[in-house]
């Protein structure tokens, strides 16, 4: 049986990978079990261990299998010579991967039933592993490490992508999205008494140019975004225009924020931060002549890219 230290450099950089163990499977570091992890590298691989065969690899050839079945992606290169290495030998197995984010298998439905659901979006926000696990455990027909599996990988989450399972909120996880080219366009209205209108028509604020004023609070609000709302993002923004109109009849401001970026998530929240804070700040150079100014409503009028579809109010 070969050494770990024998692993070559481009193994040894995987250290730093967790080892993935999951409350409802029971197993520990001590990994005298073959854990959920290691169990897709080895169905990666197209390879089956024995349980006699795995406790005979040292416990740092099973962390690094562990690890390899870990990542997001399974990569085989050195794992496969370390497992056919094994005593009693691995048996040869067809080859399988993981369930695709783009649908709920019909397996993992009927396994865990109406009672349990997993919605689309919170199946295609999972990682990988998480995915392969929850296929593995309804594939098993045990009660009990179902509905223990549901509530530690799904839980709150089936409410909610952004609701982790244990309760709580996170950031859903867009790396394994593919970049295309996002686009949304946000509107909101400032409407005012003649008096503050009238000083924002003559240009003769106190507090200088209105219009321009917002545009480029807009702009800037658009760019911090991620960091004022709370589960946003940050984007790369590649185009960013605010327009101004101003409404005679209505004595009132229209504006709309014109977003875009080639990215993994929309800019919804990038268009709608920047419509209100150019809103705000028109409120705030003219609050001095009229504290009654009203906001609103602010809504989004379309979006383009991604998965969900276009939209156009």
């Amino acid at each position: 049986m070969r050494s770990w230290k024998q692993l070559d450099s481009a193994h040894v950089v995987l250290w730093w990978l967790p080892v993935k163990l999951y409350d409802f499977d029971g197993i520990d570091d001590r990994l005298s079990l073959i854990p959920l992890a290691a169990r897709r590298a080895l169905d990666h691989a197209g390879l089956k261990l024995s349980l006699d065969a795995w406790n005979n690899l040292t416990l740092e050839t099973r962390r690094h299998i562990t690890r390899v079945g870990s990542a997001e992606k399974v990569e085989l290169n050195g794992v496969v010579a370390f497992i056919k290495a094994a005593t009693p030998p691995p048996e040869p197995v067809e080859p399988s991967f993981d369930p695709s984010p783009a649908e709920v298998p019909q397996g993992v439905i009927d396994g865990f039933g109406e009672e349990h659901p997993v919605p689309l979006s919170v199946w295609s926000a999972l990682p990988s592993l998480e995915r392969y696990a929850l296929a593995k455990v309804a594939a098993s027909g045990k009660h009990a490490r179902v509905l223990a599996a549901y509530k530690e990988l799904i839980g709150h989450s089936a409410a909610s992508t952004h609701i982790a399972p244990k309760g709580g909120v996170w950031m859903v996880d867009v790396s394994k999205k593919e970049a295309t080219q996002r686009r949304a366009v946000a509107e909101t209205v400032v409407s005012m008494n003649r008096d503050a209108f009238e000083r924002l028509i003559q240009a003769d604020a106190p507090k200088g140019d209105v219009l321009g004023t917002a545009r480029l609070a807009g702009i800037m609000g658009a760019k911090q975004a991620s960091l004022l709302v709370p589960l946003c993002h940050p984007v790369a923004l590649t185009h960013l225009e605010v327009q101004l109109d101003v409404e005679d009849a209505a004595h009132a401001v229209r504006i709309q924020a014109i977003v875009e970026a080639h990215d993994r998530t929309g800019v919804e929240m990038e268009a709608m931060t920047a419509a209100s804070v150019a809103a705000l700040t028109v409120y705030d150079m003219l609050k001095a002549f009229d504290h009654s100014m009203t906001i609103g409503p602010t809504r989004l009028l379309e979006k383009s890219g991604g998965r969900s579809g276009d939209f156009v109010r």
